[in-house]
């Protein structure tokens, strides 16, 4: 360990002197390893990060600091007038990257979105299940396999897809991290080679960036795209320097060894913005932490149960001990922010004795059960370690006996959404599009189980309600069907909402163009740093 640590610094550091002699290089203290390089697999902010955002494009794509969807690789698109055929016109002469391991020979075309879409709604597609374990965790827990009945190509630069039935959030969706889109033409030759393994470990796309290099849980190294579509990034060299601990983050960044850092811990925020050579941007954030009871497990099957163990969280405890008040306790499943967020739901009230009396009279008695707590700081989750100790402090008082667990944070996403899963597993949300579906349909839908759906909660009222919203384009009745489902949610409390935090971004004071994003993301092409 202590040789993987060094080796990772030196690699930094020569990073950046050679950055500081011959080109522009910008340092980004990550808070974690992605799990992979091809987006679609994968749900984590993380990996997003570190893949989808600097490596590839999407047919839409978000206005920065918004969530409003605007031409990407689609210059433009018309949809049918029953809202089922979706028809994308492709910009011409888009260019994939070269790399040291792939030298593309034509641009982008139809055959790229097909192939980046088609295998993750198709079983049946060659590259479905490519690398042991691979899923397609965001297509099926949205749905996507029964939503596309088919995807063609018209020409070169055209694209259909038809649904089987209108979907209000469609556009949205595909502007989302895992529709990005890959090179057909490189992954032809990866299969040829008997390499297609690679897809996932060396990328190629048509983004800002140009994958250079990776060492697991190090550094990752990539370099301005010099033949990107879009505007050029200021930057040359673009490293992410894997620090997990947030407050080495923090003396990275005073020691000007990284300009831009996620996720501080709350009690630093204040030196941070207080420090001239610092800046720091926030905003309320489009996101949740929650506690995913299994509910096909004994006895967090009962709602009384869930309810119970909800009525003994005090969660005013958590944002005063992990946010040190910058985050408020969470009723909903979906942020305040968020439209359709039903004001008149009421959270479980913080009381020990109806806890206790509660789970008597469901039949439970000396309860043990583990509580899943996540390795790694997110926006909505900062210290899920403390959060989990005041936790497993609380069921105490009730008689509930908790076992804290934790994973490598690639294993313990993979490990959580198994259907067998035991205990409550402690996650989050930051929103991927804007839309409520985002949330309500793939973190709690049916056909998420076994993905995002890390309660396993299948309930037909709730999916009826949420799968009715995404068909229906009239506002106010989604609004309407909405705040409906957040009434049954609250009723079944498959989970424990527990926060919604502020989004806190400290960087050093010379670094301009960085936009924070609602939806969480770090995406560096529009940054630069003062000479």
């Amino acid at each position: 360990m202590k040789y993987k640590l060094a080796l990772a610094t030196a690699l930094l550091s020569a990073t950046i002197f050679a950055g500081a002699a011959n080109a522009k290089t910008f340092v980004y203290c990550s808070e974690g390893s992605p799990e992979g390089f091809d987006p679609g697999m994968y749900t984590a902010g993380t990996t997003f990060d570190a893949s989808a955002h600097p490596i590839y494009n999407r047919l839409l794509e978000f206005k920065p600091g918004t969530t409003q969807p605007e031409a990407g690789l689609a210059e433009s698109w018309d949809i049918s007038s029953d809202g089922t055929v979706y028809t994308f016109k492709l910009r011409p002469n888009v260019k994939f990257q070269t790399t040291e391991f792939f030298t593309p020979t034509r641009a982008l075309n139809a055959d790229d979105v097909i192939f980046s879409i088609g295998r993750q709604i198709d079983e049946k597609n060659a590259w479905n299940k490519y690398i042991n374990g691979a899923s397609w965790e965001y297509a099926d827990g949205m749905g996507f396999p029964k939503l596309i009945k088919s995807i063609e190509k018209v020409d070169d630069l055209t694209v259909k897809m038809t649904l089987n039935r209108p979907e209000a959030p469609f556009l949205a969706n595909l502007a989302m991290p895992f529709a990005s889109i890959l090179s057909k033409e490189y992954a032809d030759s990866l299969d040829k080679d008997g390499k297609k393994e690679q897809l996932n470990q060396n990328p190629v796309g048509t983004g800002p960036f140009t994958f250079v290099a990776y060492q697991q849980d190090a550094i990752i190294r990539f370099k301005k795209n010099a033949d990107y579509w879009g505007t050029a990034p200021k930057i040359d060299d673009l490293v992410f320097a894997i620090t997990s601990d947030a407050a080495v983050r923090y003396q990275k960044l005073k020691a000007g060894e990284c300009h831009l850092m996620p996720f501080p811990n709350a009690a630093d925020v204040q030196s941070m913005k207080s420090d001239p050579n610092l800046q720091v941007l926030e905003q309320e954030g489009l996101n949740i932490a929650y506690l995913a009871y299994n509910t096909t497990q004994a006895p967090f099957d009962k709602p009384e149960v869930r309810i119970a163990l909800n009525k003994a969280i005090n969660k005013n405890a958590i944002v005063d001990a992990v946010f040190q008040g910058m985050a408020t306790p969470a009723t909903n499943p979906i942020p305040p922010t968020m439209w359709s967020y039903n004001n008149s739901v009421k959270d479980d009230t913080y009381d020990l004795e109806a806890a206790k009396k509660m789970l008597a009279d469901a039949g439970v008695k000396d309860l043990s059960m583990k509580v899943w707590a996540m390795p790694v700081s997110r926006p909505y989750m900062l210290n899920a370690r403390r959060a989990a100790e005041i936790i497993q402090d609380d069921f105490a008082k009730i008689g509930v006996k908790v076992e804290i667990i934790s994973y490598e944070w690639a294993e313990y996403l993979q490990r959580s959404k198994a259907k067998d899963r035991d205990g409550a597993a402690m996650l989050g949300w930051t929103g991927d599009n804007g839309d409520p579906d985002n949330f309500l349909d793939t973190l709690l839908g049916c056909d998420a189980v076994g993905g995002n759906n890390r309660a396993q909660w299948c309930n037909k009222e709730f999916d009826e309600l949420v799968k009715k919203a995404k068909v229906t384009s009239d506002m106010a009745e989604r609004t309407k069907l909405y705040e409906q489902a957040q009434v049954v949610f609250k009723k079944e409390a498959p989970w424990a909402t527990l926060d919604h935090s502020l989004a806190i971004v400290p960087m050093a004071k010379g670094v301009t163009g960085f936009t924070q994003s609602p939806l969480g993301d770090f995406t560096f092409e529009t940054v630069d740093i003062a000479e």
